[in-house]
Parts: C-alpha cells; sequence; structure tokens
C-alpha cells in the first residue's frame, strides 16, 4: 500500500509540473515576468517533492526486497 502512495504524490507533482511550464510559457510571451517568477518557483518545488518521494518510494522498496 505504501508504494502507491509514493506514486500517487510523483504523479500528481508531475501534473503540477506540467501545467506550472505550461502557464509559464504563456506568461513569458504574454509579458507578465512576475508571473514567471512564481509559476518556475512552483515547478522548481514541484519538482523536487516528485524527487523525494522518488527516493524515498525505492528505499521503500529496498527494504522489501531485502525482508524477502
Amino acid at each position: 500500500m505504501a508504494n502507491k502512495k509514493y506514486w500517487v504524490i510523483i504523479f500528481l507533482t508531475i501534473a503540477i509540473n506540467v501545467m506550472m511550464v505550461q502557464w509559464t510559457v504563456e506568461s513569458y510571451l504574454g509579458r507578465e515576468y512576475e508571473q514567471v517568477v512564481l509559476f518556475s518557483g512552483i515547478a522548481i518545488v514541484s519538482a523536487c517533492i516528485a524527487f523525494i518521494a522518488l527516493v524515498y518510494w525505492k528505499r521503500v522498496e529496498y527494504e522489501a526486497e531485502q525482508h524477502e
């Protein structure tokens, strides 16, 4: 069950990341530069959360394999 939790977190953060990249490009092309920084920051935080979830998922998966 723990594996599903990590995969949900990873997929949600990647989906948020895709939206933020799209909004960043739209803001940049629309010359709304203050929103570019905001959306880029959210995308970076989202990518960091996805990476941390991946590391924890691998740790849980590795520990489960050792106990079998």
